[in-house]
C-alpha cells in the first residue's frame, strides 16, 4: 500500500474558498457573516497545514479532521468572537494576585458601575449649583473621613499608584533633587524601576546611606539648595533582614519640616484598615503616613484597599492642590467607572463593612473556617481515578504587599490517575472557567480562601470531569 507524501495530504485540504461556502457552514454563515467563517476556515486549514508540515498527521488523521471541519470552524469561531479576558478561579491563595487581576470588587461596587455606566452620571457636574464640578469630589468627601487626623487632608486619583509617584515627583522636584535611601530604590512589577520613574518625573536622584543602612544623617548632609523633596518609598515586595537601620518617618519629616522640604511616603499599597487584627504586622497603613505628618502619600486602590485599579495620592491640601494643579494630571486621571467603583469602596469602609470587601475577608478568614469547607468540598468529590488529601499550608497577601507575612490555611491536594502534575494543572487552566492552581513539591495544591463559595460546584464540577 503505497504511503501518502506531505503533498498528496496537502491536496486533500480543501480551498479556504470552498470551504467557507459548504452548504455544511450555511447556519453559521447566516449567524456570523461570510467574513468571519473565511477567517474561520483560513485559521482552521493553516493548522492542518501547520500539523501535515510537521509530520503529526497521516492519511488517516488528515480523514478524521476533515470529517470534522464544520465543528473546528465553529469552534474557532467561538474562540475569535469570544472575549478574551475571562472569569477564572483563584485557588492560589495568593490574595492580590497581579496577574489574575488583584482585588475582586465588591457587590456595591459592581452596582454602583452597573448604574454610573448605563446611562449619564454628575461626574464633572455640581448638581446644586447647576454648574461644573470637580470629579475630585464624589471620593475627596470620603477619604478626608477615613483619614482624618486632624489635619485638612485632601485626595486626587490617577490610573496607578506609579502614576501616582510621577506625578507627585513631577509636581514638587521638577528640575531639582530628590533625596532617597540606597535601600529603598526598588523594583515593581513589570521592570519598572524607582529610578527610572524618577527620571521621567524631570526630578534628579540624589541617593543617600547604603543599602541595609541610612541614618538621619545621611539625609541631613545631602540636603543642598537644590534639594526640593525627601522621598520615603515603601518597600512592599521585598525584606531586608539582619545588620539594618533605617530612620523612622517621624524623624524624616522632623528633618524636611524643619528644612522647610516636603516629604512624600510612597506606600505602594495603602492599607485603611489594621492589619494587625488579621495577623498581618510590619506594614505601615495609610493613616500611619498621614499621622507622622507626611506632605503626600501615594499607594494603590486595588491592592490592599480592595478596590479598582487605581494610583492615590492623599496629603495636606496645600500639596494636593499643587499636585492637581499640574497638567499632567489631567492625562492620569480616571475615568466615571473607577470612580463609582472607588466611591462605592470607601462607602464600605466608612460603614465599618469590612467584610463586604473581598480582600479585606479573605484576609480575616481563619484556618479553621477554610478547613471545614475543604473537608466538606473533598466529601463532594468522588471518581475512581482522583485522589485528595488536606494539609496545612500558608496563604499570602500577595500583590507586593506584606512580603513576609502568611496567612495560615489548609490546603486541598489533588492527583488524578494517569495525569502528571503538569498535565492536571493545565487541565484545570483549560476547564470553563479556568481553574489557577499552584503546584508546591510536586502536588497540585488548591487554597479556597480564595476561592468564592459560589464557585465550587464547577470547581468540583471541573474535577470530577478530570478524574472520570
Amino acid at each position: 500500500m503505497k504511503t501518502s507524501t506531505k503533498t498528496d495530504l496537502y491536496r486533500k485540504l480543501p480551498s479556504v474558498d470552498e470551504l467557507s461556502r459548504s452548504p455544511e457552514l450555511d447556519a453559521l454563515r447566516a449567524r456570523e457573516g461570510q467574513t468571519s467563517v473565511t477567517d474561520a476556515a483560513r485559521a482552521v486549514l493553516e493548522r492542518l497545514r501547520t500539523e501535515i508540515s510537521a509530520g503529526r498527521l497521516d492519511a488517516n488523521g488528515v480523514d478524521l479532521a476533515l470529517s470534522g471541519l464544520a465543528a473546528a470552524i465553529e469552534r474557532q469561531l467561538r474562540q475569535a468572537l469570544g472575549f478574551s479576558l475571562r472569569s477564572v478561579i483563584n485557588a492560589t491563595g495568593v490574595i492580590l494576585h497581579t496577574n489574575l487581576g488583584r482585588a475582586p470588587l465588591n457587590a456595591d461596587a459592581l452596582q454602583h458601575i452597573r448604574a454610573t455606566a448605563l446611562g449619564y452620571c454628575n461626574l464633572e457636574f455640581d448638581i446644586a449649583a447647576g454648574e461644573r464640578g470637580k470629579r475630585d469630589v464624589h471620593v475627596d468627601r470620603l477619604f478626608r473621613r477615613l483619614l482624618d487626623t486632624g489635619q485638612t487632608i485632601a485626595t486626587v486619583v490617577v490610573n496607578n499608584n506609579a502614576a501616582a509617584v510621577l506625578l507627585g515627583l513631577n509636581s514638587l522636584a521638577e528640575g531639582g533633587e530628590v533625596i532617597v535611601s540606597r535601600g529603598e530604590l526598588v523594583e515593581i512589577g513589570g521592570s519598572f524601576r524607582i529610578p527610572d520613574v524618577m527620571a521621567k518625573s524631570g526630578a534628579i536622584l540624589r541617593e543617600v546611606g547604603t543599602t541595609n543602612r541610612t541614618r538621619i544623617s545621611d539625609y541631613e548632609r545631602a540636603i543642598s539648595d537644590k534639594t526640593r523633596l525627601l522621598l520615603r518609598v515603601h518597600r512592599s515586595n521585598f525584606q531586608i533582614t539582619g545588620f539594618t537601620e533605617q530612620p523612622s518617618l517621624a524623624d524624616l519629616v522632623k528633618l524636611g519640616h524643619r528644612r522647610g522640604i516636603p516629604v512624600m511616603e510612597d506606600l505602594g499599597s495603602g492599607a485603611l484598615f489594621d492589619l494587625r487584627s488579621v495577623g498581618v504586622s510590619g506594614e505601615p497603613g495609610v493613616t500611619d503616613s498621614i499621622a507622622a505628618g507626611v506632605d503626600v502619600v501615594s499607594y494603590s486602590g486595588d491592592k490592599l484597599l480592595g478596590g479598582p485599579q487605581a494610583g492615590i495620592l492623599s496629603g495636606k491640601k496645600e500639596t494636593i492642590a499643587r499636585i492637581r494643579s499640574n497638567p499632567l494630571f489631567r492625562a492620569l486621571r480616571v475615568d466615571k467607572l473607577t470612580y463609582a467603583a472607588l466611591e462605592a469602596t470607601l462607602l464600605a469602609y466608612v460603614r465599618q463593612d469590612h467584610d463586604s470587601i473581598p480582600v479585606v475577608r479573605m484576609m480575616r478568614t481563619t484556618q479553621a473556617e477554610i478547613a471545614s469547607r475543604a473537608e466538606e468540598l473533598v466529601q463532594k468529590l468522588h471518581g475512581p481515578k482522583l485522589k485528595t488529601e488536606t494539609l496545612d499550608g500558608e496563604s499570602v497577601v500577595g500583590g507586593g504587599a506584606a512580603p513576609g507575612a502568611t496567612l495560615p490555611t489548609r490546603l486541598i491536594a489533588i492527583s488524578i490517575q494517569g495525569l502528571t502534575t503538569d498535565e492536571l494543572a493545565a487541565g484545570l487552566r483549560e476547564s470553563e472557567p479556568p481553574v489557577i492552581s499552584r503546584i508546591e513539591e510536586g502536588r497540585v495544591l488548591l487554597d479556597l480562601r480564595t476561592v468564592f463559595p459560589e464557585q465550587e460546584p464547577a470547581l468540583i464540577a471541573t474535577l470530577h470531569d478530570l478524574g472520570g
